[in-house]
């Protein structure tokens, strides 16, 4: 069996008198075990991964009871016993926090040591994961739901818009999974490759194995693969799905991709914007939006001490609505509120997105700024695709299938195919689809749209579309009044 970690090189984790020997789940003091139940252990094991940062009630619960619905109070009767085990509260120590928002934090200082596998025993890597360039905020249920989906499905892909936190997503996923699995979790960018015959290298590389048959070398593993950037690679990462479900049964696929693999066994995992506040609703509710959290937790750590007005409150909703909530673009935004201000950069953004095209030097080249996210889809469109996504940038609301056909069609781009392309174009992630009581309707995100806008006037095809949206609202009001059958039929067979 191939294995990532040498044997006998377990850590185990020191915090005041006590000792936790992860592998073996196991605490002790003084050399004598403690009696600790396996949900307690459970729980242990989450909150000392991430010792020092508070992990949600639902992730903590969606991770010790993965197959069950169980209530809060499940958590806190374990918790508690913890608590009274360590002696929590007892001469000013403290070993959990809690708060009532975040969730659950071990506070107390650790010592990581080698165990009795030797004082030589090396100690060997079970991951790669790289440090997240964002925090994650307001994704909870998402995480919850990958908690216990990802270790028993053999292929999971994370898909959505370019700047929605995919990447940050799956990597989170991938530290809160890393116990579950023997040999690890490991992360592994495809973005930057072109040629599919090199993805089996590039895992091979990221796991320290030699080349050769990758279903071989993880036939026996139990593993999390976590494959960011996959939309340009589909065929080949299908393949691979195929070919380690039927040799590595062990072995889990978690993708992060624009696009999905379109396979019988994947589990797929729509990945929105972060949750927006109305500018109307109260101070309380704009500040418990998610949305607005993370706006504000960015501009904080460029503005040490930012603390809004209640004016403040109200362009930050602003912003986040215009920007659909989406990750990226709310962090560009923040970057340029030291220099503009909040109303400054609400104002900057009724000119497009050029406020949002200075990126993060260290991030990937498409993160550095949305306009390079968005480039990233466009440029991998067919020349029809590019097309229509330009022209549904004319449709200031949600539309149907029919009024998409009535305004955007051409000579060169007849109706019949545009269902296809449609579909095409929800399919990558450019836009929208939402059922209504009036039937299925489209629509562009605020920053697709305005990206895509952009796009149209350049090519000098904005102001012909214009005026063909403007009839086509103008036709369906007159058509919408309740009017004398005869009437009608008389106005239906003149316009056909």
């Amino acid at each position: 069996m191939n294995s990532f970690v040498k044997p006998g090189t377990e850590q185990t984790v020191g915090f005041g008198p006590f000792v936790f020997h992860r592998q073996q789940r196991l605490v002790t003091r003084d050399g004598q075990p403690l009696a600790l139940g396996g949900r307690a252990l459970d729980i242990l094991q989450l909150l000392v991964a991430h010792a020092g940062s508070f992990v949600s009630k639902q992730t903590l619960i969606a991770h010790v009871w993965p197959d069950s619905v169980v209530e809060e109070i499940n958590l806190r009767v374990h918790i508690a016993a913890l608590r009274r085990t360590f002696g929590d509260g007892r001469d000013g120590k403290r070993y959990i926090l809690n708060h009532p928002h975040q969730g659950y934090c071990f506070a107390a200082p650790l010592v990581v040591e080698p165990s009795a596998g030797g004082p030589d025993a090396e100690q060997g890597e079970r991951h790669n994961l790289p440090a997240r360039l964002s925090p994650v905020i307001g994704r909870d249920k998402v995480l919850g739901r990958l908690l216990v989906e990802v270790p028993r499905q053999p292929l999971t892909t994370v898909t959505g818009s370019g700047g929605v936190g995919k990447t940050t997503v799956v990597l989170r996923a991938a530290e809160l999974l890393l116990e579950h699995f023997d040999q690890g979790a490991w992360f592994i960018d495809l973005s930057d490759i072109n040629d599919p015959s090199l993805i089996a290298p590039r895992i091979c590389h990221a796991l320290g194995l030699e080349d050769g048959p990758l279903e071989q070398r993880l036939q026996s593993c139990r593993v999390l693969l976590v494959l960011d950037g996959v939309e340009h690679l589909l065929g080949a990462c299908r393949e691979l799905a195929l070919m380690l479900g039927a040799s590595a049964p062990g072995v889990s696929l978690l993708f992060s991709s624009r696009e999905i693999l379109d396979l019988a066994q994947e589990n797929v995992l729509q990945l929105p914007g972060l949750t927006v506040a109305s500018p109307r609703d109260p101070d309380h509710q704009v500040l418990a939006c998610p949305a607005v959290q993370l706006l504000m937790d960015r501009v904080g750590a460029r503005q040490q001490g930012f603390t809004p007005g209640e004016r403040d409150l109200v362009l930050l909703a602003q912003i986040c609505r215009r920007l659909d909530g989406v990750p990226l673009a709310l962090e560009l935004a923040a970057a340029q509120v030291d220099v503009l201000g909040v109303a400054g950069v609400l104002e900057q953004l009724d000119g497009g997105l050029s406020v949002l095209s200075h990126g993060r030097r260290t991030a990937v080249a498409r993160h550095g700024s949305l306009e390079a996210a968005l480039d990233w889809s466009f440029e991998r469109l067919s020349r029809d695709e590019q097309t229509v996504f330009q022209r549904l940038a004319v449709f200031e609301q949600a539309f149907s299938l029919k009024a998409a056909m009535a305004v955007i069609s051409c000579t060169d781009l007849g109706m019949e195919r545009l269902p296809w392309l449609l579909s095409r174009l929800v399919r990558q992630s450019l836009v929208m689809v939402e059922q209504r009581a009036e039937g299925t309707r489209f629509y562009l995100l605020n920053t697709t749209r305005a990206y895509a806008l952009e796009k149209l006037r350049r090519n000098g095809q904005w102001h012909l579309l214009r005026r063909r949206y403007v009839l086509q609202n103008a036709w369906q009001l007159r058509h919408s009044r309740p009017e004398p059958t005869s009437q009608r039929l008389e106005q239906h067979a003149g316009f056909r």
